[in-house]
């Protein structure tokens, strides 16, 4: 007769009558999550673990956590998407390439050309109007579909049984009903929840919208996988140059877009906006701040301490690029590029043709 054991048997749980038996998790253990479960297999850590204690096993200091560098980065760049919000990544409104809802097709074809995306924000009247995306596969499929032949009818075979003449390149965006609707989100919002949104509605593009409903920026799955895995090129991106160069009369070129601390790490401790640095990030919007007004091509506008900063190329709407210089290296490079003229004497001019054809007073007359 099989015993069965009673409350007070001394022996555990698990041993008792030889049964196998379900032994309950201690209290710290019932409420951790996945990555507190892998760090307490891996290196015998208790659910009590902090954040702290990971992103200091994955510093370059501790090469016994069994991470590869870039194994690493990545790591701690996810660790990172909780603090990041998504107006630190999304593309500027000045940058941002719409088209709106009545250009014709053959524009559209035209635009995705030079604008280097595969989809383009649609908009009404202006951008603060939005009414979703177009892609460029489906572009590519109307054309296809209109451009296909009849295989009833009785004409030459066309290579791939397309005639692209039948599409009217005239028609308007509006008519082919390929726009696509898109997200919708705030600058505030963390970065890890757009890109689990995009995920779960299979929409990979974002229009960021400010507190009044206008449009603020775009951002894009690729732009939230790079924080990841850093910059993603494909065959089509371009090789981008340093955002601020050094030259060598000793002034330094940059971009409008330049961070402030880009140009500050480039040019020294020196250049230090100083409280400008909580209400611009960028060298144009610290400019524009300066001026009170969007520069024009060719403005000087001062910079911190000893420092000027000439435009050279602009917008009405933003600064493009920059030329700093020391106020002290300006001076002295307009005095070397002084024009000789202003140094040197004019030289005398000629007498007119007839008086210098004409005998000195005083001369023998000629025979």
């Amino acid at each position: 007769m099989t015993q069965f054991p009673s409350r007070n048997d001394p022996k555990p749980a698990e041993h008792r009558g030889g049964l196998p038996m379900l032994v309950p998790q201690p209290p710290e253990f019932q409420h951790e999550g996945w990555l507190a479960r892998v760090m307490r297999i891996l290196f015998g850590w208790k659910a009590a673990a902090t954040r702290a204690d990971l992103e200091l096993v994955l510093t370059e200091g501790q090469p016994q956590s069994g991470f590869s560098p870039a194994e690493a980065a990545m790591l701690k760049n996810i660790l990172g998407l909780r603090e990041c919000r998504i107006e630190r990544v999304m593309v500027p409104r000045a940058d941002i390439v719409a088209v709106q809802r009545d250009i014709a097709i053959g524009e559209l074809v035209r635009v995705f050309e030079g604008a280097g995306h595969s989809r383009l924000v649609v908009y009404n009247d202006t951008l603060d109007d939005p009414v979703g995306m177009v892609h460029i596969r489906d572009l590519v499929a109307f054309m296809a579909k209109r451009a296909a032949l009849d295989p009833a009818g009785e004409r030459d075979p066309l290579p791939a049984d397309l005639d692209f003449s039948k599409i009217d390149l005239s028609m308007p965006l509006a008519a082919t009903n390929i726009v696509r609707d898109m997200l919708y989100a705030p600058p505030s919002m963390p970065a890890l929840d757009l890109l689990a949104k995009m995920q779960a509605t299979r929409i990979h593009l974002a229009l960021v919208i400010d507190e009044y409903g206008g449009s603020d920026g775009l951002v894009s799955i690729e732009d939230l996988v790079e924080l990841i895995v850093g910059d993603i090129a494909d065959e089509h991106d371009e090789a981008e140059t340093a955002a601020v160069t050094r030259q060598s009369d000793g002034s330094f070129l940059a971009i409008g877009r330049a961070s402030l601390d880009d140009v500050r790490a480039a040019i020294g401790e020196e250049f230090d906006v100083g409280d400008a640095a909580q209400e611009v990030d960028t060298l144009g919007g610290y400019l524009v701040m300066r001026a009170g007004h969007v520069p024009v091509r060719g403005e000087l506008v001062p910079g911190p301490l000893a420092f000027e900063a000439e435009v050279l190329d602009a917008d009405p709407r933003r600064v493009k690029r920059v030329k700093i210089y020391r106020t002290k290296d300006r001076r002295a490079a307009a005095a070397r590029e002084m024009p000789t003229l202003l140094r040197t004497p004019a030289p005398r001019a000629s007498p007119p043709r007839e008086e210098a054809n004409r005998p000195p007073p005083n001369s023998p007359p000629t025979s």
